[in-house]
């Protein structure tokens, strides 16, 4: 929050404007034009910085984060490593922009750093989502960043799903901490944010003068929407992580759920660095139903659950994964996002839908 103001709100209010009152020279006033800078940007990115102890920039989506990474980064004759089972738009990104452009891309799962690690050298930058989204494979971000600096390359890591306070890339070596703010961090499925967060002002600089250059700006409502809701992240977080925790394990004793993942479940192939990386799991969970016309019988059946393709908002969410054809994952496969509903309850609709289908 800015510093208390006599009869002032605790949270100004969204500043609407493209132009500024700028008299005389060019950098008469900190704020000259929507396109460049924002009051109530500003407030957001002091926030989020604090959370990471770095500099944030914030951009209209999370889409946009990624593209005001990878883009300005490369050139023709670099490589980008970058996981091939994560987000599908940093593969459409690869497919679509960068190798017309003579840049080498390749394409790695993300299930243990080793793979990754054999895959760096000669790149410039790896790019690695952890936990992935949606098979929720964790990399060890510390060893990662190791791999990446001996090869002379940056490492970004796609921090959406844990946010920063539920994981810190930086601390651990990344270069560049990326999240759709879309997401967990806004956590009420009402806007579409992004942001960056470095502790190198010259890559703040690049990405504020890349966000200028594109228009990729956040409205000023949605900023301020998302800085309403950081007051309310870790109470959300920290149920929407038990809750999902407790899903998973309710779920590791139905017969018919196969492919469970979830990185709090002691017996998850991610569950050793995640404990080691992570301060709190996030609301993801993944488990596959034995087809997809099960699948969606499942989630017709559940009444607390919205059928939606977003996750990390306050009310549960789920979808057949296999339904968009990006994922390496059975046709019944669901990836769930646990809300902030009372845990029981979501608990018990998730098994009456199972015993409905069943």
């Amino acid at each position: 929050m800015p510093p208390a103001a006599q009869g002032e709100p605790l949270l100004p209010g969204p500043v609407l404007a493209a132009p500024y009152h700028l008299q005389g020279d060019a950098d008469a006033a900190a704020y000259v034009y929507g396109r460049y800078g924002n009051p109530t940007w500003t407030h957001l990115e002091r926030a989020l910085g604090e959370l990471e102890e770095a500099e944030a920039v914030t951009f209209a989506s999370g889409m946009a984060a990624l593209t005001a990474v990878v883009l300005p980064l490369l050139g023709r004759g670099d490589v980008l490593v970058a996981c091939g089972d994560g987000y599908p738009g940093v593969r459409e990104i690869a497919r679509e922009r960068l190798e017309p452009l003579g840049i080498e891309v390749r394409l790695v799962p993300t299930d243990t750093e080793a793979v990754v690690a054999a895959a760096a050298p000669g790149a410039r930058l790896l790019w690695i989502e952890t936990p992935s989204n949606p098979r929720l494979d964790v990399v060890d971000i510390a060893a990662a960043a190791e791999a990446a600096h001996a090869a002379g390359a940056l490492l970004a890591v796609d921090n959406t799903v844990a946010t920063g306070l539920g994981q810190r890339p930086l601390d651990l070596g990344a270069d560049l901490s990326m999240l759709s703010g879309t997401k967990s961090l806004s956590g009420h499925s009402d806007l579409l944010l992004g942001a960056v967060l470095v502790r190198d002002a010259g890559l703040a600089e690049g990405l504020r003068r890349w966000r200028g250059q594109t228009g990729a700006v956040p409205g000023p409502f949605e900023a301020w929407l998302a800085h309403r809701s950081l007051a309310t992240l870790g109470l959300r977080a920290e149920r929407q992580s038990a809750t999902g925790l407790a899903l998973a394990r309710r779920l590791r004793e139905r017969g018919a759920v196969s492919d469970l993942r979830h990185p709090g479940l002691e017996d998850d192939p991610s569950h050793a660095v995640a404990r080691r990386q992570m301060a709190l799991w996030g609301p993801l969970l993944g488990f596959a139903l034995p087809s997809a016309e099960r699948a969606q019988a499942f989630l017709a059946a559940c009444a607390l659950v919205s059928e939606a393709t977003s996750f990390g908002g306050v009310h549960a969410t789920a979808e057949r994964r296999g339904r968009w054809g990006t994922d390496d994952v059975p046709q019944g496969f669901i990836r769930f996002s646990a809300g902030c509903e009372d845990t029981a309850d979501l608990v018990a609709d998730v098994e009456q839908a199972l015993d409905r289908v069943a």
